[in-house]
């Protein structure tokens, strides 16, 4: 019999996720059924979302259970199969878990090929990641070129990309970042114009108001928002006219422990008729083929660099490498590699 270790959540975390909020167990490999198939996973997508699903509160999807193993986006290589569309060998990347063996019956799962590019980048510009930086920017950012955009998380798996995407469009672009090394990556690895450190002493709006004069800016025309809190709130003081805000993520309320207060610069929104729209990447589903298209290409040609950190180890340091996302200790997208 093949056993094999998943991490399954042992209780819902009050602030940070600790070593309690977690158990991991050990199972044997059942006989599968007529159209599933085991995957040997080797790499699992770290995300910041995943925090919002460890509490119990009505979201755009149900909570992981308690006893159940983590959800999280996965791929690896089909080791058993009892489904024709998936023979052994192939690699695939889903929705697999946080688990060293997965089995599916292939619904949600996509066969990929690794010589088209590294295998990671299924899990991030290729894969939810890289959707979320195409839609979000392209369909709630509507760009034109010469607009101002500015991008929480630059240094981050989905900032990284928008940016990008931002100056392959011909607009003028400022990161924000924490700590020296991440924004001058911002700048000098990924093309941005500007990065600001929300480390500094210095406030954030403060520090936006000095970049905006020294490009000779008008405003913020584009705002894609990865952090929500005081970073959110200098944006909307600093918006032009018909800016468009665009709420991807708020990593830096995911664990908080009391509600956090709303900005009190939203008044700049009727001022500006300027928009702010929330969006989920699952909505886009059916233009994926597209966007994979568009960005494949950007790579190729190298238009876009896809920054990564990939963490080797087994699947007890899933727990860990969690917790990267928000110590900032990671540069593009997050991912433990299975050894």
């Amino acid at each position: 019999m093949t056993s094999f270790r998943s991490v399954r959540l042992a209780k819902r975390p009050t602030g940070l996720p600790s070593a309690d909020t977690w158990s991991i167990d050990t199972q044997e490999l059942p006989e599968l059924a007529p159209g599933e198939f085991a995957i040997a996973i080797e790499q699992i997508s770290l995300d910041p979302a995943m925090r919002g699903w460890l509490d119990d509160r009505p979201s755009y999807l149900p909570p992981v259970e308690i006893g159940a193993i983590m959800r999280a986006g996965s791929l690896g290589k089909i080791m058993e199969s009892k489904n024709s569309r998936f023979p052994v060998g192939s690699q695939v990347v889903g929705n697999f878990g946080a688990t060293e063996i997965a089995i599916s019956n292939g619904q949600g799962a996509r066969i990929f090929n690794p010589e088209l590019a590294p295998a990671s980048t299924f899990l991030g510009a290729l894969g939810m990641t890289g959707m979320t930086a195409y839609f979000g920017f392209f369909e709630l950012g509507k760009p034109r070129a010469g607009d101002v955009v500015v991008v929480s998380a630059a240094a981050g798996a989905v900032g990284s990309i928008v940016g990008q995407l931002a100056k392959i469009n011909g607009c003028t672009v400022i990161g924000i970042a924490g700590g020296k090394e991440k924004c001058d990556y911002v700048t000098k690895e990924l093309g941005f114009d500007l990065c600001l450190d929300y480390k500094q002493d210095t406030s954030m709006r403060k520090q936006l108001g000095e970049a905006l004069k020294q490009l000779g800016a008008k405003g913020v025309d584009i705002y894609f928002d990865n952090v929500g809190g005081e970073i959110l709130n200098a944006n909307l003081a600093y918006l032009s006219f018909g800016a468009r805000v665009v709420i991807c993520g708020a990593i830096s309320q995911y664990n908080a422990t009391e509600i956090t207060p709303g900005p009190s610069n939203y008044m700049n929104l009727l001022v500006k008729r300027a928009s702010m729209k929330g969006f989920l990447v699952f909505d886009y589903e059916s233009e994926f083929s597209v966007a994979q298209r568009r960005i494949g290409t950007w790579l190729a040609q190298g238009k876009i660099t896809a920054p990564e950190t990939i963490i080797s180890g087994d699947i007890t340091e899933f727990p860990a490498t969690l917790n990267r996302l928000f110590s900032g200790d990671n540069i593009g997208k997050l991912t433990l590699k299975i050894n």
